[in-house]
């Protein structure tokens, strides 16, 4: 056990003591695994996940994409709720048809209170048989959450309602977590998270009580991080993702790794973008050994043939 491991964050007053992430997972060097096989002969997994929020036009926005003419954080900020709006409104249709027109399944990532603001999409997501993944009540850093469990479990119980099934998966808003986020999903019925990108396998994470499960995604494919964070052309976003597929299948040739793809119907469902995330989409579905699958198909596929939970 190394030092950082021994010394564990001081839990606060009349609680258990915290975990820090290296107490929640030991170090594993992917090379040194069993060889992971997927079915059907296939070599890579690949998920997609399209985020869908609900931006609340009374607090500041999570994201903005124009600044005001004399700063400062105004309300109602128009122009910036309109901006991602546009992508419920419009985007998300283009991915439907993207998806569609490739039969490619998709895992919707949506936040409790955007089931009852976006009917249309949820229709349309469980028509299609989209997995949903919880991804918060609402668009807000979980580290600001009043009362995290109720989130956790009022986002799950928005989920059952408008789909008749609970969900199976989690994401935090923009990856956050608290330091006991992991324990309150496995205790309120997750079996898997999504916020730890540090593998190209699914990972165990020890909780208080039952392991759950870390399924990957990606920050380096992710269209935020991309276009409003690093500001770079629309077609980084198909040139990336093919170089980062390239290379995760050649090291697939011994064992199975997985591949996340992650899309925002306001930024890669604009006019300009759709294009290269189609793109993306069409040359990987033409390549042989992929398997187009979701986080919860992946998670049981890994739960039945991977290591068992420590």
């Amino acid at each position: 056990m190394t030092k950082r491991q021994k010394k564990s964050a001081p839990a606060r007053k009349g609680s258990k003591r915290r975990m820090l992430p290296s107490d929640r997972i030991a170090y594993s060097a992917i090379t040194e695994r069993p060889p992971l096989k997927l079915p059907d002969g296939a070599r890579l997994a690949v998920w997609v996940i399209v985020n869908v929020e609900e931006w609340d036009p009374t607090e500041p926005m999570p994201r903005t994409v124009l600044t005001p003419p004399a700063g400062g954080s105004p309300m109602p900020d128009v122009p910036n709720w309109a901006w991602h709006e546009y992508g419920n409104r419009v985007g998300f249709w283009r991915f439907a048809e993207v998806f569609d027109k490739l039969a490619i399944p998709a895992a919707l990532a949506i936040n409790g209170s955007a089931l009852a603001a976006y009917p249309a999409i949820v229709r349309a997501a469980v028509e299609r048989q989209w997995e949903f993944i919880g991804h918060g009540y609402t668009q807000r850093n979980m580290q600001k959450v009043k009362n995290e469990r109720a989130d956790i479990r009022k986002t799950r119980a928005a989920i059952l309602q408008a789909t008749g099934s609970p969900p199976r998966g989690w994401l935090g808003p923009g990856l956050t977590e608290t330091w006991e986020t992991p324990d309150v999903l496995a205790e309120e019925g997750y079996d898997y998270v999504a916020d730890w990108v540090l593998d190209d396998q699914p990972v165990w994470l020890k909780t208080r009580g039952k392991p759950i499960l870390n399924v990957p995604y990606t920050q380096e494919c992710n269209d935020v991080a991309m276009m409003l964070i690093q500001h770079h052309p629309a077609y980084e976003y198909c040139d990336r993702a093919l170089d980062q597929f390239e290379q995760l299948y050649a090291d697939a040739a011994g064992s199975a790794r997985v591949m996340a793809l992650v899309v925002h119907p306001y930024i890669m469902g604009a006019p300009h973008r759709l294009k290269y995330f189609r793109r993306v989409l069409e040359v990987i579905r033409g390549k042989s050994g992929v398997k187009f699958m979701t986080g919860g198909q992946i998670a049981d596929w890994f739960i039945a043939h991977g290591p068992n939970a420590p």
